[in-house]
């Protein structure tokens, strides 16, 4: 398959399951913190750790599927902008407080999320 069309596809995927938690999460949990954004980064941290780990170990996959999951799908679901304007929105609400819990939530749990799921597919510390 070619690169970047599998880039592009997994990406629509992604972008279009990131819309749809958002949307959901808003609607479920109320829009005054960015939940589905926080969701999913550590989702999408933990299912990188999965997909990293698990083709590392199986090797020889086609390089194209590698970037569909890796590039398209999961960095479409996880966005750093979207994070970056959740945060920045919060900050100039005046809700200082809830935006640095927010950021380091944010980074703490996806960091763990990361380890977990490498843990989980390797049954060790990488």
């Amino acid at each position: 398959m070619n690169m970047l069309l599998a880039v592009a596809l997994g990406g629509a995927v992604g972008a279009v399951l990131r819309y749809k938690i958002t949307v959901w999460s808003a609607a479920a949990l109320g829009a005054g913190f960015p939940y589905g954004t926080l969701f999913v980064n550590v989702v999408g941290a933990f299912a990188m750790g999965v997909v990293v780990q698990w083709l590392a170990a199986r090797g020889g996959v086609d390089p194209a599927l590698k970037a569909m999951v890796t590039t398209g799908l999961l960095g479409a679901l996880t966005t750093f902008s979207t994070f970056s304007l959740d945060a920045f929105g919060l900050a100039t609400r005046g809700q200082m407080g809830l935006a640095a819990f927010y950021v380091a939530a944010s980074v703490v749990l996806s960091l763990v999320a990361l380890v977990a799921g490498m843990v989980l597919v390797k049954g060790g510390l990488p």
